[in-house]
């Protein structure tokens, strides 16, 4: 909970009276080991309004967002995280709302014509028109109003932070030419294409913010997005772009991140990691090596053969179908006999040029990586999607990277000086923001 949230709630809760003087400070507050509460006051009851500096937040903005979170999760949210959801929506709708009154007393505008081009563009990711797009946030329960008051409080608040935090960032030649030099005496080291959430925490709430990240983690485990868990739940700046660091070296990283990011594979999720100021959570997406030549960044020339099961076909149906595709696939001499292979056993064809090994899955990978030309993989699948095999008929390898350029590393270390500096920023505004609930 925020300071100003927990300055708010002090206003309306029962008052706290000491039983025994005890000289421990808590937390700086001085309080005493041993008290006693009187009234009653149920921490689980949350109200789903509020007002923030005199703006209030509706029960209908509250679960107009919460539909959007659920619907980038593809509607799978138990009950349980639902609720909890409820309220971390109601936190991120108290920041925007203040991030959104920052921007208007320091003059900031977001023009209706920006946010109409950036709902556009959204909806034409989801291969929607602007039309069909309001209708589909709709029928999820959300609505166009909701998506565009995100759209103006991420736009706004970029603003505010390129106009009062990122002047006053500098990053001087002698620090990106000292990581450059770093780099190339590191040249063929791993580097790691990261995602993260952090969450932010005291001393008193760091088991509360661990619970939270635990939460967390088995939803993304289960198949909720990342980038929508740290579009609502990351305190970080990168929360607009789903958690997104980019490419990082394990050594660009603080100590606590840099031991767990080296021993997590393409993929996974990292435990909750303790670090001064909270908790943050990594998803590792990819890793390749410095200034080198990363074998899975190599192009391959791929036939794919699959042989399709109609619906309601048992395992014991299936298995003499997938015993006489492995079976078929030994008879495969490379590339050019393997259309009359399939033509026997009447499997599907399909030649591809364009996929790189690392964009293959991860289970695929390490064989593709030992897999000689004519050769195929095993076969693969599912009853519901079928068998196949992928059949390697070229590869061409990749040339070393030059790595990163001055001014793309100059870039990272700017947004990691900006994002530390919009968090201190956020938190005054939090402290000092007056907020009721309702």
């Amino acid at each position: 909970m925020t300071a100003a949230a927990v300055g708010a709630i002090a206003l309306a809760t029962p008052i706290i009276a000491q039983t025994m003087m005890d000289d421990e400070d808590v937390g700086g507050l001085n309080i005493p080991k041993d008290i006693t509460v009187f009234g009653n006051r149920d921490p689980n009851i949350r109200t789903a309004t509020a007002i923030v500096n005199g703006t209030i937040i509706t029960q209908t903005d509250v679960e107009q967002r919460l539909a959007l979170v659920i619907a980038a999760n593809g509607g799978n949210i138990p009950d349980e995280e639902r609720e909890r959801l409820r309220l971390q929506v109601l936190r991120n709708l108290i920041d925007e709302t203040l991030q959104i009154q920052e921007a208007t007393a320091q003059k900031v505008e977001v023009s209706r014509e920006e946010v109409q081009q950036t709902y556009d563009r959204v909806a034409a990711n989801f291969r929607k028109s602007p039309k069909e797009f309001a209708e589909f946030l709709h029928e999820k329960g959300s609505s166009q109003a909701s998506i565009k008051r995100q759209i103006e409080g991420e736009a706004a608040w970029r603003r505010v932070l390129s106009r009062k935090v990122e002047p006053f960032v500098a990053v001087s030649d002698e620090e990106v030419n000292a990581i450059i030099a770093r780099l190339k005496a590191s040249k063929g080291a791993n580097e790691y294409h990261v995602g993260e959430i952090f969450l932010s925490a005291t001393p008193e709430t760091m088991n509360e913010a661990n619970a939270n990240a635990e939460r967390i983690i088995d939803q993304v485990r289960r198949g909720a997005s990342f980038a929508a868990y740290a579009r609502q739940f990351s305190e970080a700046s990168t929360a607009a772009v789903g958690g997104d660091l980019g490419w990082v070296r394990a050594e660009q990283l603080p100590d606590q991140l840099s031991a767990v990011v080296n021993q997590l594979q393409p993929g996974q999720i990292s435990q909750p990691i303790a670090i001064p100021g909270g908790y943050s959570i990594l998803l590792l997406s990819d890793k390749r090596q410095v200034l080198g030549a990363d074998p899975r960044d190599a192009q391959l020339l791929l036939k794919q053969l699959t042989v399709n099961f109609p619906p309601g076909i048992t395992q014991a149906q299936a298995t003499p179908k997938v015993e006489a595709f492995a079976k078929a696939l030994e008879q495969i001499k490379g590339c050019g006999n393997a259309n009359e292979v399939a033509a026997n056993i009447g499997a599907e064809v399909v030649n591809n040029d364009q996929m790189k090994i690392r964009d293959l899955p991860p289970q695929l990978q390490e064989v593709m990586l030992n897999l000689q030309i004519g050769q195929s993989t095993p076969p693969f699948g599912s009853m519901r999607d079928g068998i196949r095999a992928l059949i390697l008929c070229g590869r061409d390898d990749p040339a070393p990277s030059s790595g990163p350029s001055f001014e793309q590393i100059q870039s990272q270390i700017e947004q990691e000086r900006v994002n530390r500096r919009a968090q201190r920023y956020l938190r005054d505004l939090r402290r000092d923001a007056v907020i009721e609930y309702r």
